[in-house]
């Protein structure tokens, strides 16, 4: 493994050139979340690279999806094996993803085992909605799926929070917090997702009623950030939240997405405004 100094400057150099929007709350982090969420979200990251990759099979998704999974069941994490399952596709997949057990081991010893246990939840998941065909049916369809690659990140912040902050908060909110954020993306990449056969949205539901889906989880969002006291939590909270809001305004009036100056104003102003 390489020197954990070295190791913690390439995650962060990974994190910011895979997620530049993620990194800038990250960066109101203490040094130990800070190393934790940034290293929880690689993980993560790692296997949504796998899931949404456009030149890998349903099938084969899956397996390394499923296997991957069974790895991080079952620490400490064998990276042989697994770079041996994605051995077929190491030409074609991301520095996350190859490197996984990196940006595990550089995780603090104290979380681990549950960023590693809800990493694979969301492998498991994902490998379920890939062999489905990331086509929702139902609004049962759309909260299951949107647990998985979302609400699952929540739930994984709440245990930092508990962690290292000692800081308790609703399970639901916390669901509802990456539910609200995930549905903002489903919005957003709507006729992108049509145009390779991908519909999140539940038969018989229209764009208003996906917009009364993604604001009833804000609301949840909202309330989940009223039980965070510790000032750093409760801002890199709060941007992807206010980035949620406005860009559902944004889109309401007929554009796509807010511009980079937009988004450092919004940050700027919530610095501001909980100093």
């Amino acid at each position: 493994m390489i020197q954990q100094k070295q190791l913690y400057k390439e995650a962060m150099n990974v994190l910011k050139a895979t997620s530049r929007t993620f990194f800038i709350p990250i960066t109101f982090l203490e040094k130990e979340m800070k190393t934790t969420v940034a290293t929880a979200y690689l993980c993560m990251r790692a296997i949504d690279e796998i899931e949404d990759h456009e030149d890998i099979s349903v099938e084969e998704k899956a397996r390394m999806l499923n296997k991957t999974a069974d790895l991080l069941e079952n620490l400490p994490f064998n990276e042989e094996v697994y770079l041996a399952e994605i051995a077929d596709y190491a030409n074609i997949l991301p520095e996350v993803s190859l490197r996984l057990a990196d940006w595990l081991s550089l995780c603090p010893d104290a979380i681990r085992t549950r960023v590693a246990a809800s990493t694979a939840e969301m492998a498991r998941g994902m490998a379920k909605w890939a062999l489905k065909g990331w086509v929702c049916k139902t609004k049962e369809d759309l909260d299951d799926y949107t647990y998985y690659v979302a609400g699952l990140v929540g739930v994984m912040l709440s245990d930092i929070w508990k962690t290292f902050a000692d800081i308790d908060t609703d399970r639901d909110l916390a669901i509802g917090f990456g539910r609200g954020l995930q549905a903002v993306n489903i919005l957003r990449n709507q006729d992108e997702d049509a145009e390779r056969g991908v519909c999140f949205v539940p038969e018989g539901w229209t764009r208003d009623d996906l917009f009364a889906y993604a604001n009833d989880n804000l609301t949840k969002a909202e309330a989940y950030n009223q039980q965070l006291s510790k000032r750093s939590i409760k801002m890199f909270c709060k941007i992807p939240l206010a980035l949620a809001h406005k860009t559902l305004a944004t889109m309401e009036k007929g554009h796509e997405k807010l511009t980079r100056a937009e988004v450092e104003a919004t940050v700027a102003a919530l610095d501001e405004e909980t100093k």
